[in-house]
């Protein structure tokens, strides 16, 4: 099918189709510690890795609120391949705030669809040459490094004085050397494995400036006025991935009610669960909580598009206040997902139950570092009562 004949429409009905599929794979992509290759190729032919290339490199360029709906339908599928597909297609926008050049060389060579996994933390370091820099170092958590066309790197800059230089470079995920270390209870299939390189030369175009990058102010870019994709990297990436977990809570929750017909409670006279009243207050206030996380993932969604199709920069306090609503509607699905698991039976614990994979999933995913609501709060907080965030992350 030509992009042209695809719209937001058309990928998520087709997400929405294959979600039995993918949760049907579930147990054989945890195991296998990566998703089994039938999940990527149903994602590839639904269009989802087109979904933040922009038009005219072939992608789809499709606005914030569409590309949140088909991150939460497939995580509905399976927590770990919604993680990656998550982070392909964020890593996939990022590669628009580059220069031109290297839009040209990355997008310019994908045909429409792109693969972009990432390691954030700057835990190598680079070191400028001739034309560019040599990169060496090994970056932990690397989500989807096994199956990405190319990859984002953060690095300090080697200095002899005490400035601290960071910077983002692109390489090729196939000069990565992938370490076979992901052995983790939550997320399992997501292969986020310690990935490295050793000498590395990455030429000046894939290379950006931490601070410039963060604040969408790198310089060659002509393409940026007027196309509605200028978001912010930290509160695009975060918007995106908090709609991982929203697709996991509505997982959790369609799994829960698929098990209460004719289930009763041990040890008890209920011979219904869903008769008895706890139950029933449980599962309404985790929908609730469900619905408050959309809603509030809706509200932040409209207000981070309005000032990106007005080619405005939300203000400061405007972005720490989305940073803290984010990491709540991240704690709002974790805790529906909680209040299910408490009321669901030892019976569930049983490899065979899909529900304790969704457990296991959003609790693990709940302690990433930008997502969890300590840092998200005390920036809000610090903000509100007068001070300054005291971190760059919003």
């Amino acid at each position: 099918m030509a992009t042209a004949d695809i719209d937001s429409g058309t990928v998520l009905k087709a997400v929405r189709e294959i979600v039995p599929t993918l949760r049907a794979n579930g147990r054989a992509t945890e195991e296998r510690g990566w998703l089994v290759p039938e999940n990527i190729e149903l994602l590839e032919q639904a269009g989802v890795f087109r979904a933040a290339v922009p038009r005219r490199f072939g992608g789809l360029d499709l606005p914030l609120a569409d590309q949140l709906a088909l991150v939460a339908e497939v995580a509905r599928g399976c927590g770990s391949t919604g993680w990656v597909a998550n982070a392909w297609i964020s890593s996939a926008w990022i590669v628009s705030q580059y220069p031109d050049r290297a839009q040209d060389e990355i997008y310019g060579t994908s045909g429409g669809s792109l693969k972009v996994s990432g390691g954030f933390t700057p835990t190598g370091r680079a070191t400028r040459t001739d034309g560019g820099f040599v990169l060496t170092g090994s970056w932990r958590f690397n989500t989807g490094i096994r199956g990405a066309d190319w990859n984002i790197l953060a690095a300090l800059v080697e200095r002899t004085d005490d400035v601290h230089e960071e910077v983002y470079a692109i390489v090729p995920a196939a000069e990565m050397a992938i370490a076979d270390d992901w052995d983790v209870t939550a997320a399992a299939g997501t292969g986020s494995c310690t990935s490295s390189v050793t000498g590395l030369f990455v030429p000046a175009h894939r290379v950006v400036d931490g601070f410039e990058v963060l604040e969408g102010q790198v310089a060659d870019r002509a393409h940026t006025a007027g196309t509605g994709r200028e978001y912010g990297l930290t509160a695009y990436v975060m918007a995106l991935s908090a709609a991982a977990y929203i697709g996991m809570a509505r997982a959790g929750l369609e799994l829960f009610l698929d098990r209460l017909p004719g289930k009763g409670i041990a040890y008890t006279h209920w011979e219904e669960q869903r008769a008895h009243p706890h139950i029933q207050f449980q599962v309404a206030a985790a929908a609730n909580k469900i619905s408050a996380a959309q809603a509030l993932a809706d509200s932040w969604g409209r207000r981070m598009q309005d000032a990106a199709d007005a080619d405005e920069r939300l203000g400061m306090q405007e972005r720490v206040e989305i940073r803290s609503q984010i990491t709540y509607s991240v704690l709002l699905a974790k805790e529906a997902v909680d209040l299910l698991h408490s009321v669901s039976g030892a019976s569930v614990i049983a490899r065979s139950q899909p529900f304790q994979r969704v457990h296991r999933d959003i609790q693990g995913l709940a302690l990433h570092g930008l997502m969890a609501p300590l840092g998200g709060f005390e920036a809000y907080g610090r903000v509100l009562v007068g001070l300054d965030p005291d971190t760059e992350f919003f």
